[in-house]
């Protein structure tokens, strides 16, 4: 009898690379994803990590190669009809409309949705997770902590009812406690409703605890990978991201 054939990967990265104008920023990554995991990709400033989530939806880079989402080539496609496919990005800095209430933000998050039944169950299920933007559904976002703020960006892109996530430093300026929150909620969504996470965190420590699988990057290269508990265990990723001796 023949062993049963491995399921195909939710993302396929082969052989991408990016230029911001002249200068190139990614050299070749090559890495996959399986549905329903979490993967975090490691490095230090001016790595390539955020560049990486920017090219997987063709946003603001030129790139090269090949990007797969269930196994549909889907570089060279425009960023709204990426977005169409189920991938939804949350850049760092958030990106909320301040002068728009939350609810009005989430509307936006069902921008390419016409079941309207089911985005206003959605706007209860997001609720569930985050019952401070009910709680504030009504106030400016402009007007939101900066950890309300970052709830609302995740939650704005849950609303699409993505297949894949793309979370670039969400616990960039909040406080450990947020960060701790927002990460717990994550994990839960990941585990209840198989929403795959691609993340991009400086917080190593943080990342590597929430992330089944790892990258590392390196000026534009993924110089280390695997298993997020094998690269908690690597000395050069304990020396340079953990605090390990």
């Amino acid at each position: 009898m023949n062993p049963p054939a491995a399921a195909s990967p939710l993302l396929a990265v082969r052989d991408l690379a990016a230029w911001y104008g002249p200068t190139q920023a990614l050299h070749g990554l090559r890495f996959e994803m399986a549905a329903g995991s979490i993967t975090t990709l490691l490095g230090a400033n001016g790595a390539g990590k955020t560049t990486t989530l920017r090219a997987l939806c063709s946003m603001t880079v030129r790139t090269r190669g090949e990007v797969l989402l269930g196994g549909r080539r889907i570089d060279g496609s425009r960023t709204e009809d990426i977005a169409r496919l189920g991938v939804a990005h949350v850049p760092d800095g958030r990106g909320t409309f301040l002068g728009l209430t939350t609810e009005e933000n989430l509307r936006l998050g069902a921008w390419t949705r016409s079941d309207r039944r089911a985005v206003a169950e959605d706007f209860e299920r997001i609720y569930a997770y985050f019952p401070r933007l009910h709680e504030r559904r009504r106030q400016q976002a402009g007007t939101l902590s900066g950890g309300e703020q970052q709830m609302l960006a995740v939650s704005r892109a849950l609303m699409s009812r993505p297949q894949l996530l793309l979370l670039d430093e969400p616990s960039f300026g909040l406080a450990p406690r947020v960060v701790r929150e927002i990460f717990a909620i994550m994990r839960r969504i990941n585990e209840q409703e198989g929403v795959s996470i691609l993340l991009v965190e400086q917080n190593a420590s943080m990342a590597l605890e929430l992330a089944d699988h790892a990258y590392l990057l390196e000026t534009g290269r993924i110089v280390l990978g695997g298993r997020a508990e094998e690269l908690r265990r690597n000395d050069t990723v304990r020396r340079a991201y953990l605090g390990g001796s």
